[in-house]
């Protein structure tokens, strides 16, 4: 889609950034799920807040694909966008070692381009509270939901006084979700690699 020129300045500075973080991106142990254990706590948290499989996921902004390997070992259909070519080579790269066919797409996530209704299940870690608009956002993802179909939302307030409080998350969420449900997950060390003091959370919501 054709965006303003402002945007356009932003989603390439965007593009740039997340480039060149892809190489190193994995390091974190909540990001390369490289320890077992924290596979095993995603792969938990994954399965008890997405649809029975196999249904059509969504994961937005993907990044280096790790969530999206596990969904898809999960038995799930994946789609996976991301704003960063690099790091959707380094998630072809990972799906592709796993024997896992996961469809991996350069998109906006502020705007993915797919009909309405496309997916049982949008989900999204990290990546809602750094957009602009969030609220317009929220509607656009909903609309990708078939009817029942789950929005799921993993997303904090961090330390550095950035992100997105539950309880104003859950405002912004569109009238068209119903059931909306806040987890806490700022407990549960075995998900971010070691103890946290931030909040962090994940939010279910369905059509």
């Amino acid at each position: 889609m054709n965006h303003h020129p402002e945007t356009q300045a932003r989603l390439a500075e965007t593009r740039r950034l997340w480039d060149a973080a892809a190489s190193t991106f994995d390091e974190a142990p909540d990001h390369g799920l490289r320890n077992a254990q924290t596979a095993a706590a995603w792969t938990t948290l994954l399965r008890q807040a997405l649809p029975a499989a196999p249904s059509k996921v969504l994961d937005v902004g993907c990044g280096t694909g790790s969530l999206s390997l596990l969904v898809a070992e999960l038995g799930h259909h994946v789609t996976g966008i991301d704003i960063s070519p690099a790091m959707l080579t380094a998630a072809r790269e990972k799906t592709a070692r796993a024997e896992y066919i996961v469809d991996f797409r350069v998109m906006d996530a502020a705007y993915p381009q797919f009909a309405q209704g496309s997916f049982d299940a949008v989900l999204c870690r990290h990546v809602l509270w750094a957009l602009p608009e969030p609220a317009d956002i929220l509607q656009r993802w909903a609309a990708l939901l078939r009817p029942a179909g789950r929005l799921v939302l993993i997303e904090g307030f961090w330390h550095t006084s950035a992100g997105l409080h539950a309880d104003e998350l859950l405002s912004l969420l569109p009238p068209s979700l119903t059931n909306a449900a806040v987890h806490p997950l700022s407990d549960q060390a075995l998900l971010w690699g070691g103890p946290v003091t931030d909040e962090r959370y994940l939010i279910s919501a369905q059509r």
